[in-house]
This record gives C-alpha cells, structure tokens and sequence, in this order.
C-alpha cells in the first residue's frame, strides 16, 4: 500500500482506537494527529470537512469521516 494515511484523533475516541487498531491489523502504517493537542490541525480538519467529529482518515488524499470500515478496504484496496 502506497497511499500515504493519517488519521485525526482524540484521546476519549473510541471509533478513534477501533480504526487504530483496525489499521494496524491490516499492517498499514499512518500518522497520527491528535486534534485536542494541535489546535492547526483541528481547524484544517473542520475547514476541509466541515465537521466537528473524529476520526477523520485521510487516504491519499480522499478523506473518510468516522470509522468506515468498508470504505476504508476499498480505498486501501483490501476488498
């Protein structure tokens, strides 16, 4: 897998760790930015989805809101 993946977090999410966990199983690797410690990050994350929630992953670019697990196959081309 080649498609570069953050994930926006906090530390209270738990989708935040289910998707943590879910990507690490799948043995990709990602960044990880915490929302509550990077105020920069919090207001780009808003401004590009207009959304207050996490997690927010970013797979090369295409942004996935919540833990879709099956979105998340697709883009990472695991289904």
């Amino acid at each position: 897998m080649d498609r570069q993946v953050t994930i926006y977090t906090t530390p209270t999410c738990g989708y935040c760790r289910e998707a943590k966990s879910f990507l690490t199983e799948l043995g990709v690797q990602y960044k990880e930015i915490d929302v509550s410690a990077d105020q920069e990050a919090a207001v780009d994350i808003v401004r590009r989805t207009n959304q207050y929630s996490v997690p927010v992953i970013d797979v090369g670019g295409t942004l996935v809101i919540g833990f879709d697990r099956s979105r998340l196959e697709k883009l990472l081309h695991i289904a």
